[in-house]
């Protein structure tokens, strides 16, 4: 049984000029151990997507399940129990933190709100303020005294005080130094295997995704376009879109930075308020067609767990060769 199952799921905001469709018929799982990947450019509801499975928007059709029961239209009282099994690390470590408050107050918060003891409130924040490279001292003292990676580590461990089954990684590096982005991964995927836990990791970077995901889902404008294994993504990309997104990533090796052809991407991502007809990508698709701008091509499922929504797939757009250089790098 998955932890974390989401079936059709959409997510609208009213605003003055309509609605915004930011999440539109989105369906995934997380299983044990795993780190599924949303990825797409900045405004395609990757972050809607988990902030709805967290009850934090509000949600206009489908369900979220968390082992096995739908949590969707649980009311406040009935949804506590299923809140300590997924827990969120947010984007930004600063305006997260609750200034008012110490790191320890803060690590320890989720514990009181669940009426846990004091004294093993204390020492819980303790032991896991240790396991994600904080001091002991820290605890008295209060965000703006920390860096940018510490107080990312303060979120972490914030999510983890609860021993969640599920993470939510809503771009969890993309506020930090290049320098300290490297850290905060190689920590993330260390505490994965001491604690068991799943993540759902929402990022716009593809480097970073490459390294951490299993399985990944491409969202643009509100729905997936393309997912199935990492490995296999990575190596042909179906879809035009992630095909240019993986193009755009940087890479450590130069020879293959000078050497790999690249997917400009004209426009930019259009409005949700007005979604264009037909395939939403069209209007910035080098293969788009007739067909394209006339009909929305459905999710359609292939070998390996794969997936594209696209009329014309890409096949194999990088293949063995790129592959091996990839890894080279």
């Amino acid at each position: 049984m998955s932890l974390l199952s989401v079936r059709e799921l959409s997510v609208a905001f009213p605003s003055a000029r309509g609605v915004v469709r930011a999440v539109t018929d989105v369906s995934l799982t997380v299983g044990p151990g795993e780190t599924v990947a949303l990825v797409g450019e900045s405004g395609c509801g990757k972050s809607s997507l988990g902030k709805a499975i967290m009850r934090l928007a509000p949600i206009a059709a489908g369900t979220v399940s968390i082992e096995g029961t739908d949590i969707t239209t649980l009311g406040p009282r009935a949804l506590r129990p299923f809140r300590p099994r997924v827990q969120m690390i947010f984007q930004d470590p600063y305006s997260s933190l609750n200034p008012r408050h110490t790191v320890g107050e803060i690590i320890g918060q989720p514990l009181a709100v669940a009426g846990r003891p004091r004294a093993e409130i204390r020492e819980r924040v303790a032991a896991v303020m240790a396991r994600v490279g904080l001091a002991a001292d820290a605890a008295a003292r209060y965000p703006h005294e920390f860096s940018g990676g510490q107080r990312q580590r303060v979120g972490i461990a914030r999510a983890l005080v609860l021993n969640p089954k599920v993470v939510i990684c809503d771009e969890p590096v993309s506020a930090l130094d290049v320098s300290v982005r490297a850290q905060v991964i190689n920590l993330l995927r260390d505490l994965q295997q001491d604690f068991g836990v799943s993540y759902l990791f929402i990022s716009h970077d593809l480097s970073v995704v490459e390294h951490v995901a299993d399985r990944v889902l491409v969202m643009y404008l509100g729905r997936v376009v393309e997912s199935g294994p990492a490995a296999e993504i990575f190596a042909s990309p179906a879809h035009p879109y992630t095909r240019a997104l993986i193009e755009a990533a940087p890479v450590a090796n130069p020879r293959l930075a000078r050497t790999r052809s690249r997917t400009i991407l004209g426009g930019e991502l259009p409005s949700p308020l007005k979604p264009p007809a037909g395939c939403a990508f069209h209007a910035r698709c080098p293969f788009a067609q007739a067909v394209c701008r006339e009909r929305a091509p459905r999710l359609e499922p292939g070998a390996s767990g794969r997936a594209v929504a696209c009329h014309f797939p890409l096949l194999p757009p990088i293949g063995a060769a790129a592959l091996a250089d990839r890894l080279d790098a």
